[in-house]
């Protein structure tokens, strides 16, 4: 974070701080290499925003060519680190104190940009258009406020997954995040500033102010300053978290002496903001007044929304604004308004970005000819700060923290991601197993494991660039960042939205990538891949020995076994590295008798005895013995019933799973040896399709479109997931449209004593949609 004095509360506002220290790997990353400008000049913070490209290492694998005579390299492909270009958005917010400062830093450090115009909007933008102009030599273009915020919250609903939320105070987890729509339109977005508007926002370019007020921030701010003499907003929420609002109104009670039952009103209620304030005769305190005041203005702009979400028949309404600025107070105020008037029909929703809103508009506004929206894009952890709270009770570290400096990056995606089309409810998809904001002791658990293991992440990049000296430095930075990750999570769970398993994998993937350790487990899956390929025609020999029943479970136990081999999971790792012998029988001897822990083999087995799927989508897992041994033999025996198989395959890499460019070269190879793969290839019966993806859990709301469209054309009836990320900690409650098999071993000695089995217990879980069910049930 970056050193700073703060300016005196009591000094004006637009007081130009020069005492802060800017350092550049922290703050305005990257702006040697920045193209467009935008910034949103609000009362007292700046958003900036630019968009930048970022250079950085991936692994590629191609393959070597073994027909020529000078080949004499063993292994079936080679791996090179290859420099690549990608778009990034940079949006930094920071108090207008400091504007001439950052201004000064941003002209210093730009390098490469040709752009001539910053685009700007918010009520600054007129004020400090000379000073901008000034310091950066670019003219300040002027966009409508309004339109820049729905457009900001157009592009974060669509492209952060859990952005929005629930605040519930008083319970175990105060923040409740949602899941991002398919289609995000019609919503009612309430924008809290000094006053209210109200806008009804229809599409991507249609929105109207159906209704404001001129009661709003400012009316808190301004009588909170006159009741109670405190000028600054945040010290007046404050004062207002520490008072009590019954000793200043009068409520239903102090009128009837309990509550008004043929009205059902309860004796609780306010019926009058200051009401007390007419006939006591005595002094009323700072915070009490201040926490009266909160709620006066509070319960007024809920009823107002509730009003206007009734009348335009709408659901979700989004607040933002000043006023809310992520508050826990002025949240809390805001929902237990939007509950009371629409007895909890209606939920209040508030966003995580919500202050970057009209700087992300802004920016879109600039950016027509290469229009951001064309693009899928997704937030990247390792540059972004996550949402801080600005609760009066935390330490005032935190408190410096989160009222200083603030980042999001979102890095441009390679491909358009969409809904898996088999989802049987879209809207109502959770790709998460367990959120660990609610499951505290969960949470305690994973953070634990995930610091634990930090020692051997940073052995395995040292390792994976034996001929790079500074990998060793970039390993120990990527260590600090890391772990300084973990432990803002183990203080605010919420910081990046839910907080999962998924989350903790991916921010360490961005982590690794971002101190240039695309794949660090790039030579363990080229030996492991070179390895299984030799045992790969003796074990096919094997399953074609077997009767047709036989080699139904043995197929199955051979994908089971195969999904031992995961580096991700710790008590495995450990065997692999103490015990470089360790094969695919030994992996078989350690899985779990039947019954499985969740054993639904019979049910699959009388499946096989009908009619063939007419397509299979498999979301393959591990390298090595597991894609090979384990996998292959398994869509062999799909494909030689006449199954076409869709195999879909990590885009990027993460821990030792194969992506999309290994699975190619090792499709080919096998089909080299093996006729079935062969023609089925040829016929095109066996396809592969990137799933758009680079972690080793499964989002299935955000796919690769091609595998999408893939999907649709080929009329997929079975779905298969394998793996424990893909399976067990996602995916493990989807419900699809079509048959599926969700198919893992656990290896983690804590999550199976709580799934109530023990290490390398087997989860297959075959199921059949309810509509299926019910024709079944219905033929005669």
């Amino acid at each position: 974070m970056a050193e700073f004095v703060r300016v005196d509360s009591s000094t004006n506002s637009h007081t130009m701080d020069k005492s802060i220290i800017l350092p550049p790997d922290e703050i305005f990353r990257n702006l040697e290499n920045a193209k467009r400008f935008a910034i949103d000049i609000g009362g007292s913070l700046t958003k900036l925003a630019y968009y930048s490209t970022v250079q950085h290492k991936v692994a590629k694998v191609r393959s070597f060519d073994h027909t020529s005579k000078e080949a004499t390299n063993d292994n079936l492909y080679e791996i090179s680190v290859q420099e690549e270009v990608t778009a990034r958005l940079h949006f930094i917010k920071f108090e207008n104190a400091y504007i001439e400062t950052c201004l000064d830093f941003i002209k210093d450090h730009l390098v490469n940009t040709d752009t001539k115009v910053i685009k700007a909007t918010g009520g600054g933008a007129h004020k400090f258009k000379e000073l901008i102009e000034r310091k950066l030599g670019l003219k300040v273009d002027k966009e409508d406020e309004m339109t820049c915020l729905i457009k900001g919250c157009n592009f974060v609903l669509r492209n952060i997954p859990h952005e929005a939320f629930v605040f519930a105070k008083h319970t175990e987890s105060e923040y409740r995040f949602q899941t991002t729509q398919p289609d995000i339109f019609p919503y009612l977005l309430v924008n809290i500033g000094s006053g209210v508007s109200i806008v009804k926002v229809e599409s991507e370019d249609t929105f109207e102010r159906i209704g404001g007020s001129s009661i709003g921030g400012g009316t808190f701010w301004g009588l909170g300053a006159l009741l109670t003499k405190t000028k600054g907003f945040d010290e007046l929420l404050q004062l207002a978290s520490k008072g009590q609002h019954t000793s200043v109104d009068m409520l239903v009670k102090d009128i009837y002496g309990g509550s008004y039952g043929s009205l059902g009103l309860t004796g609780d209620l306010i019926a009058s903001s200051f009401g007390k304030s007419a006939t006591a005769d005595k002094e009323f305190s700072k915070e009490d007044m201040a926490k009266s005041l909160l709620h006066m203005i509070s319960n007024d702009i809920g009823q107002l929304a509730c009003l206007y979400a009734k009348m335009h028949n709408l659901s979700r309404v989004y607040f933002g604004g000043f006023f809310i600025r992520g508050h826990p107070v002025t949240m809390h105020t805001i929902t237990y308004s939007i509950n009371f008037f629409t007895k909890g029909e209606v939920q209040a929703l508030f966003l995580r970005h919500e202050g970057y809103l009209g700087a992300i508009g802004a920016f879109l506004k600039g950016a027509e000819e290469d229009n951001p929206n064309q693009y899928s894009w997704g937030e990247n952890y390792a540059g972004s700060s996550g949402l801080m709270s600005v609760s009066p009770d935390m330490n005032p570290m935190q408190r410096a923290r989160s009222g200083t400096f603030d980042m999001l990056e979102m890095d441009r995606l390679e491909r358009k991601l969409v809904n898996l089309p088999l989802l049987q409810d879209a809207s109502s998809y959770i790709p998460d197993t367990v959120d660990l904001i609610e499951d505290a002791p969960a949470r305690e658990y994973w953070l634990f494991c995930f610091e634990e293991a930090l020692d051997g992440v940073v052995k395995r990049a040292v390792a994976s660039q034996p001929d790079m000296p500074e990998a060793a430095e970039r390993a120990e930075k990527f260590r600090q960042k890391y772990r300084h990750k973990l432990q803002t999570l183990r203080h605010q769970p919420f910081a990046y939205g839910s907080l999962t398993v998924r989350s903790l994998l991916d921010t360490r993937e961005h982590c690794l990538n971002e101190f240039n350790f695309p794949d660090p487990y790039s030579k363990i899956k080229q030996q492991e891949n070179d390895m299984a390929l030799k045992y790969y025609q003796k074990a096919v020999k094997a399953l074609d020995g077997l009767s047709w029943e036989q080699r139904q479970f043995a197929l199955v136990r051979g994908v089971l076994a195969g999904n031992v081999f995961d580096w991700g999971a710790k008590a495995v790792s450990d065997v692999l590295e103490s015990d470089p012998e360790f094969g695919f029988e030994q992996a078989k001897r350690q899985l779990e008798e039947r019954p499985w822990l969740v054993d639904s083999y019979d049910q699959w087995f009388e499946r096989l005895k009908g009619p063939p799927h007419k397509c299979a989508l498999f979301f393959v897992d591990n390298s090595g013995v597991d894609i090979i041994l384990g996998v292959m033999p398994f869509v062999r025996e799909l494909l030689s019933r006449g199954t076409e198989v869709v195999l879909a395959s990590n885009s990027g890499p993460a821990l030792n799973d194969v992506t999309n460019g290994e699975l190619q070269i090792l499709t080919e190879s096998i089909a080299a040896m093996d006729p079935v793969i062969q023609s089925s290839l040829e016929e095109d019966r066996l396809i592969l399709v990137q799933s758009g993806s680079s972690s080793p859990c499964l989002d299935l709301s955000r796919l690769d479109k091609v595998l999408a469209t893939v999907v649709r054309e080929r009329n997929i009836d079975l779905v298969i997931i394998e793996g424990m990320g893909r399976a067990i900690h996602t995916n493990y409650y989807a419900m699809l449209s079509c048959e599926s098999l969700k198919t893992a071993v656990i290896k983690n000695s804590w999550l199976a004593d709580r799934l109530g089995g023990k290490l390398f217990s087997v989860v297959f879980k075959y199921e059949v949609p309810i509509a299926d069910h019910l024709s079944a049930a219905l033929t005669p």
